[in-house]
């Protein structure tokens, strides 16, 4: 998978992957941003909680006509130093409808430890390359 990130001036990114829908970055006032988009942080915990959900309801898809709704709260603790990552992450799974508390486990359990590519890919290892003016510079 591709996604390309184009800066937009100042802090402001804009991201299109191969659904094509573009997503919009900007850093806080605090950062020297201008607020115009969501943060990374705030689409890292999305992108964690819309991977669990969609999994959760691929699980759980013989029973969606038994639920009304599902809210996912993605709430993250951040170290107060730089870089000011993410170092615990809890996710509320707010379910109404006619189902048992077991199958919802299970699909949240199942979901975690076997499709969530998101939460799984937090453990990722990540390597940088740079093309500066058109030509790759090496390290």
């Amino acid at each position: 998978m591709n996604v390309t990130t184009i800066w937009h001036g100042k802090r402001a990114f804009e991201s299109t992957g191969p659904s094509g829908y573009p997503v919009g970055m900007d850093a806080t006032a605090a950062y020297g941003g201008d607020g115009k988009g969501a943060t990374p942080m705030e689409l890292l915990l999305a992108g964690l909680a819309g991977c669990i959900g969609i999994d959760v309801t691929m699980i759980l898809d013989a029973f969606l006509g038994s639920i009304q709704s599902i809210e996912i709260e993605a709430n993250g603790t951040r170290k107060e130093e730089m870089p000011k990552s993410f170092t615990h992450i809890e996710l509320v799974f707010k379910v109404n409808g006619d189902l048992p508390d077991y199958r919802i486990w299970k699909a949240i359990e199942m979901g975690k430890e076997k499709y969530c590519a998101v939460s799984e890919s937090l453990k990722a290892d990540i390597s940088y390359r740079l093309i500066l003016n058109g030509e790759e510079v090496v390290r």
